[in-house]
């Protein structure tokens, strides 16, 4: 079996088609969501029409459930709260009521008798942050209490594979507004191009690839302008 893990939509469909067709014309059938599909972006109504065409798990993420409830953890700004009220203004009933059957986690079996565990930041809060440069000890209490063969989540926006134990964490990066985290103090801008990742489950042997799929910046921010997305020139400004 080949299974697409997607993350990280922020509410871009333009981005999340650019992924489906690299994942059609590869020939994979299967895909997973690890969350934050719908908080921030420009399209959230046609984001979530098209994780319903999709019929594939999903997990709630700490931007699904701020979209849902108003709360977080993390400081909220005005701009986000007026955002929140316009993606809100954007979706259905139908689209809220499917929201809220995101799950906090998802079990996937693979052959052999292994399994990939799904979530967003760690298996028990989905938010728990997971770098490249966080310590194996940490990341080891994160991932506490599974014995799945592979552990994956999102919430980073940063690819990433490790070790821990005998089971092996990867995040495949994310659909929208991809960076890197070890530049980000120094103003970088995120990448123009979306991250997933492909878990290969063929008897005994298992294995996972990082993919990157560019799209068109400048038809991105058309989008986004013609949208009616509240100070949509953050938005942009994020790119350039």
């Amino acid at each position: 079996m080949r299974l697409a893990v997607i993350s990280d939509i922020h509410g871009n469909c333009f981005a999340l088609d650019s992924v489906l067709r690299d994942i059609r014309q590869q020939g994979i059938e299967q895909i997973v969501c690890l969350g934050d599909a719908i908080q921030g972006g420009a399209q959230p109504a046609e984001t979530v029409r098209r994780l319903r065409e999709l019929h594939c798990p999903i997990v709630m993420g700490n931007a699904d459930a701020f979209v849902l409830e108003g709360g977080s953890e993390e400081e909220v700004s005005e701009r986000q709260q007026t955002v929140r009220a316009w993606q809100l203004a954007q979706l259905s009933s139908e689209d809220i009521a499917f929201m809220r059957q995101f799950q906090p986690t998802i079990e996937i079996a693979l052959e052999d008798g292994k399994t990939l565990l799904c979530f967003h930041g760690s298996p028990h809060s989905f938010n728990d942050i997971i770098l490249p440069h966080t310590a194996d000890e940490t990341v080891r209490h994160y991932l506490r209490d599974s014995a799945a063969t592979f552990l994956t989540g999102g919430h980073t926006h940063t690819q990433q594979l490790r070790r821990s134990g005998d089971s092996w964490y990867f995040n495949p990066g994310s659909i929208s507004l991809a960076y890197n985290w070890e530049r980000a103090e120094d103003g970088s801008k995120v990448d123009p191009w979306s991250d997933y990742a492909v878990l290969t489950s063929e008897g005994a042997c298992t294995g996972v690839a990082f993919r990157h799929v560019p799209f068109d910046v400048d038809e991105l921010f058309r989008v986004i302008r013609a949208s009616g997305l509240p100070d949509a020139e953050k938005t942009i400004d994020m790119y350039t």
